[in-house]
């Protein structure tokens, strides 16, 4: 069993540190709102610390799981951060989703000082951290990945290194570039159906066992013909998302049509103030269209 720090205890943060304490680990967590990590450690043992320095203290492996680009250096970086308190020979594990920029300008930091950095995105939603199958797609340096591929197993379904650093990133990008077109292509679908008098849940019963089925077909129609959106990954994180593959995209002369377009339409959807509603919620915009 090793000692851990866990920096970011939200909806994916949270359960993803439970499943280490379960494991047996040593956890320390650090969370910028200190009642959450106070809770945390209520529930699950372990120990809570006021900065992400005291969290790093001594830890062999540093894990975080906090918002954007800006967070993560916050938590890294400074006279507070976690880099400032790890010994040579540890490893950071990056569960953010952020920009392949950033990671690669951060594990430059880690490398020079002797620390191991690994770019690790997760994909499987809250529900997926609760349950300990998220899939993770890894970047960074060999040995650094399968040091931490153990750690990772408590709450992964599969683990894999997808290249160097930022690796993991790109691919995390390519993952939300599948799921906006397929969650436009389900509204659609939803939408269509209602107009035209179908029973939506009695054509997906069959369409999904067919080509068409997806994950998404699967677990969110249900709650997108119920106008319920309080199931998952949020429309802000999403088009924070969608924003950094859209500027990946630029960056390495590729083109995102359908991208750019969802990305659009769930701007519309914060328009109508569903910018905390999960993703699936492009089926409310076409209905606002087809009032």
């Amino acid at each position: 069993m090793s000692k851990l720090a866990f920096l970011g205890l939200g909806v994916m943060g949270g359960p993803m540190a439970a499943h280490l304490a379960k494991a047996g680990h040593e956890v320390t967590v650090y969370n910028r709102t200190t009642s959450k990590a106070e809770g945390w450690v209520s529930a699950h043992g372990g120990s809570f610390a006021s900065t992400p320095r005291e969290a790093a203290e001594g830890a062999e492996f540093v894990i975080a799981c906090v918002g954007n680009d800006d967070d993560l250096r916050s938590v890294c970086l400074g006279d507070e951060g976690a880099f400032a308190a790890m010994a040579q020979g540890s490893v950071f594990v990056d569960h953010t989703t952020v920009s392949a920029q950033v990671t690669r300008e951060l594990y430059a930091v880690a490398k020079a000082q002797g620390v191991g950095y690994v770019d690790a995105p997760v994909s499987g939603g809250q529900a997926g951290a609760e349950n300990g199958v998220l899939s993770i797609m890894c970047g960074g340096d060999a040995e650094d990945f399968d040091r931490a591929a153990p750690i990772m197993d408590a709450y992964a379904r599969i683990a894999r290194r997808m290249g160097e650093s930022g690796a993991g990133q790109i691919a995390k990008m390519m993952n939300q570039i599948c799921i906006a077109g397929a969650v436009q292509g389900l509204a659609e679908a939803l939408h269509f159906g209602e107009k035209a008098g179908m029973d939506g849940r009695a054509v997906v019963e069959v369409i999904s066992q067919g080509a068409a089925g997806s994950w998404q077909m699967q677990n969110r129609h249900g709650t997108m013909l119920d106008g319920e959106f309080k199931h998952g990954f949020a429309v802000d994180w999403m088009r924070k998302d969608l924003g950094i593959c859209l500027a990946a995209a630029d960056e390495v002369g590729a083109a995102l049509p359908v991208t750019a377009l969802v990305d659009q339409f769930y701007k519309e959807v914060q328009n109508m103030g569903g910018g905390r509603w999960d993703t699936s919620a492009l089926i409310a915009r076409l209905r606002k269209l087809g009032e």
